[in-house]
Formats: C-alpha cells, structure tokens, sequence
C-alpha cells in the first residue's frame, strides 16, 4: 500500500454511537496489515448540531449553517475527502454540497447502490421521520427504479423508539424493539431493510437479526468512503 493517503474528514456525533461505530467499520473493512496501512482520518464530533428531524418537520431549528461550518472546517484540516454518518443531515447538506472545496460521499447514493446489488427487486426503508419526510430516499430510488417499503404510522412509531434508545445508550432494549419492528416487516414484504438512520444498525445488529437481510447505511458509506480514497 502507499505509504502516503488522503485525508478523510468525518462529521460524527449525530449521534455520537454511530459515529464511533463509522470509525471502526472504516477500519475493519480495511485491508490493512500494519497501521500505516490505515486510511488517516480527521473526526470532528459534533452532538450540538440542532436535531436534524426536529428541523424537517417545522419544529426545530435549522442546523444548515451548523452543518456547513463544520464540514468547511475539516476541509480547512486539510481533508480531501468527506463523510458524514448522519443520513438525515443529507437533506441540508444537499442544499450546498456544491460549495464544498472538497468531494462528500453520499450515504444515500451508498446505501441505495448497496441495496440495488443484494435484492434489485426492493427493500424496507427504516429511518427517521425526517429522511422519510424529506423524500431523500424516495427520490432517488425512483429514479434507480429501487422499490421501497416505508413502515406503518404504528411500525414508525416503533423506529423512533429504537433510535432514542440508541441515543441513549441503550443498545440492548433498542435490539428487542427493532426484533418486533422487523418481525412485523417481513410479514408483509420479505425484502431486506435498509437501516437508513445511523442508529439503526447498531439495534439491528444488537437484536441479532441475520445479516444477509439489511443494508447498513454506515457500512455502505465506509465502503464507499474507502473506494473512493482507493483502499478497495
């Protein structure tokens, strides 16, 4: 491997769970031997960015300027690349991803692609009320020709749970929870769930669902992360 990488710019703490666990995907999915294999990374956590849902459905404030502050100060650190393990946050970050200096991976345009190669026919969209709300998802799969399933009001309901559990650091009530949500997917649509809220494959994971039927969002952009810095 080289001996000399691109710098990656990570916006985290949204929330500070899926931040941390982006880290350690980034490096277990690399093929690395000794640590100077490692792709460096600059992380900037930042749980005080205003709730993302919050702002989408009205009643919140907005974190764009919040958002675009931190990523023009970890390309001013010298990063060449950006990631961002929050996929709500994209709905703002697309209103001036074109002013970066520097590229971003897309966790939406990762983990739809991810999706579209293990079950081209569709899957179950699990995120927050506000990427629902947003249409990030929706839009782009249509125009991918992507099936989604979005969950029920009462299904929803029952998403927003695991992901405050998550945030509130607790993984093993958020895992039950997500067992019941996902139980009661597959009963209507045998198709994979993309857990497109950064907290949702932690509780996918901790409820010990199989792994051959889920798209993590976080996965998807460490991959991509990781491809387009030329590691994979």
């Amino acid at each position: 491997m080289s001996a000399t990488r691109k710098l990656l710019g990570v916006l985290g703490g949204m929330g500070p769970a899926a931040g941390a666990e982006f880290l350690r995907l980034l490096t277990v999915l690399s093929p690395a031997s000794r640590d100077q294999d490692h792709v460096p990374v600059v992380l900037l956590s930042d749980p005080q960015v205003p709730d993302r849902t919050e702002a989408l459905m009205g009643h919140g404030e907005d974190p764009t300027p919040r958002l675009r502050e931190d990523l023009l100060k970890l390309a001013s650190w010298g990063a060449s690349l950006l990631a961002v393990p929050c996929n709500t946050a994209h709905a703002f970050i697309d209103r001036f991803v074109d002013e970066l200096p520097v590229p971003l991976v897309h966790i939406v345009e990762e983990t739809l692609a991810d999706a579209i190669v293990k079950n081209p026919s569709g899957g179950w969209l699990v995120a927050t009320e506000g990427t629902l709300a947003s249409g990030i998802y929706q839009e782009r799969a249509h125009r991918r020709g992507f099936t989604l399933h979005l969950p029920s009001p009462r299904e929803q309901a029952k998403v927003n749970e695991v992901i405050r559990l998550v945030k509130a650091n607790r993984p093993v009530e958020a895992g039950r929870c997500f067992l019941t949500v996902a139980e009661g997917l597959w009963e209507r649509a045998n198709v994979p769930i993309l857990t497109a809220c950064t907290e949702t494959p932690l509780a996918y994971q901790a409820a010990g669902l199989p792994s051959e039927m889920t798209v993590s969002s976080l996965e998807a952009l460490a991959r991509g992360a990781l491809r387009e810095l030329q590691v994979i």
